[in-house]
């Protein structure tokens, strides 16, 4: 069953070595991040899940341990998975980018509440494979903490990665209040298409939450949003 959910933004950007000069930027956005941590380990979970949008030809399932990276990035710089005291994880698959971005949030946290496993999530999978890929990490006995990392619009400005998309501020905005009021049904309700064209990808992330919810009866709090370098950024908890 799942009893808490945190949302977080998974740009490179929020690793400082990454941000560089520019890493004061996102200081409000990665103390929102810690909180919102926070909130995941005092739910006492038996198991934290790390989900995040995937390239297509990194998704599925990543192990404790699982090694990231940032060298496509500019920097040289290693993360590993939940126990980072385990040293270099097995061999296989190196994290996607946000999962990555994940990995470096838990470390900044000095996360040691539950084990830790990742799941890559492609952009282009369904809302109904999105919620019933949800339904079954919640199902079983077993309580679950999910910190679900995506990116809003891509186009909320001139100099957006998207460019100027004048439905981009809507989107975001209806995203931003359906975290902050933990509404399934709105996040289900999410147009796939849309997102795609806004570049949004925490839109399949957030419905795999969706399904997930289902029923647990969690309330949520937005904890910060915003759109720095012209891309949604959204935090939130749910308990």
């Amino acid at each position: 069953m799942l009893v808490s959910a945190a949302v977080c933004p998974c740009p490179p950007l929020l690793v400082p070595a990454v941000a560089a000069g520019a890493a004061s930027e996102l200081d409000a956005a990665r103390i929102a991040c810690a909180d919102a941590l926070g909130v995941l380990a005092a739910a006492r979970p038996d198991r934290l899940i790390v989900v995040g949008p995937a390239e297509r030809e990194s998704p599925g399932p990543y192990p404790e341990g699982a090694v990231g990276s940032f060298r496509g990035f500019g920097v040289d710089a290693e993360v590993v998975l939940g126990a980072a005291s385990a040293g270099a994880g097995p061999a296989g698959r190196e994290l996607p980018a946000s999962l990555a971005v994940a990995a470096w949030l838990l470390e900044y946290v000095h996360w040691s509440a539950a084990p830790v496993t990742a799941l890559g999530v492609g952009e282009s999978v369904t809302v109904e494979e999105c919620v019933r890929a949800g339904a079954e990490l919640a199902a079983g006995p077993e309580r679950v903490a999910l910190l679900v990392m995506g990116d809003a619009s891509a186009c909320r400005t001139l100099k957006a990665p998207g460019y100027l998309d004048e439905r981009a501020a809507g989107f975001d905005a209806g995203v931003a209040r359906a975290l902050a009021a933990a509404d399934v049904a709105a996040l289900k309700a999410l147009d796939e298409e849309l997102a795609a064209d806004l570049k949004a990808v925490g839109r399949a992330p957030w419905q795999l939450l969706a399904g997930a919810a289902q029923g647990a009866g969690l309330g949520g709090e937005l904890l910060y949003e915003d759109a720095p370098y012209g891309v949604g950024y959204l935090v939130a908890a749910w308990s």
